[in-house]
């Protein structure tokens, strides 16, 4: 069984550590740079009033996965952007569907129209995980350089909200 919740500062050590191993595998995620418990309280409040951050748990109370949306300086008002991550080894087991569930209501609740994810093209299973969310593509960025200067296609995909 998966159990989601309001993520919150508690939280944030195992997601650091979730995260990290997500990084250190590479190839699926925008983030090059290691990420501390620090990093991401701070990340948390940035937009306290705009954005949701949830965990996914299994049954022992393991973190399994999370999910947050917030705005994007290149989105609309009305726009938020997603982010997802879970452990790996775990896909595919309904960690993100749980989430999304979670994160939608959020979107809504937050007066959000529509949920922007930018995946990269190269990460197969983040682009069937939004497509099948029923994330449509409307945008597609070549040569991306991330923050290590690697260069990487991006794929911007939406989800409307109404």
């Amino acid at each position: 069984m998966i159990h989601v919740h309001r993520a919150g500062a508690l939280d944030t050590g195992a997601m650091a550590h979730l995260l990290n191993a997500i990084i250190a595998a590479g190839g699926t995620t925008a983030k090059v740079r290691p990420v501390t418990r620090d990093i991401l309280i701070n990340w948390m409040g940035f937009h306290p009033k705009k954005s949701a951050w949830y965990v996914a748990e299994g049954e022992e109370g393991e973190l399994l996965g999370f999910q947050y949306i917030e705005p994007h300086a290149d989105l609309p008002p009305d726009a938020c952007d997603i982010a997802t991550f879970v452990r790996i080894g775990q896909t595919g087991l309904g960690i993100g569907s749980s989430l999304f569930d979670a994160t939608r209501v959020a979107a809504q609740k937050l007066g959000y129209r529509w949920i922007n994810a930018t995946i990269r093209a190269d990460n197969e299973g983040g682009l069937a995980y939004y497509q099948s969310r029923g994330f449509e593509d409307y945008a597609y960025q070549r040569g991306v350089a991330l923050e290590d200067r690697t260069l990487t296609d991006k794929v911007n995909k939406r989800f409307d909200l109404s």
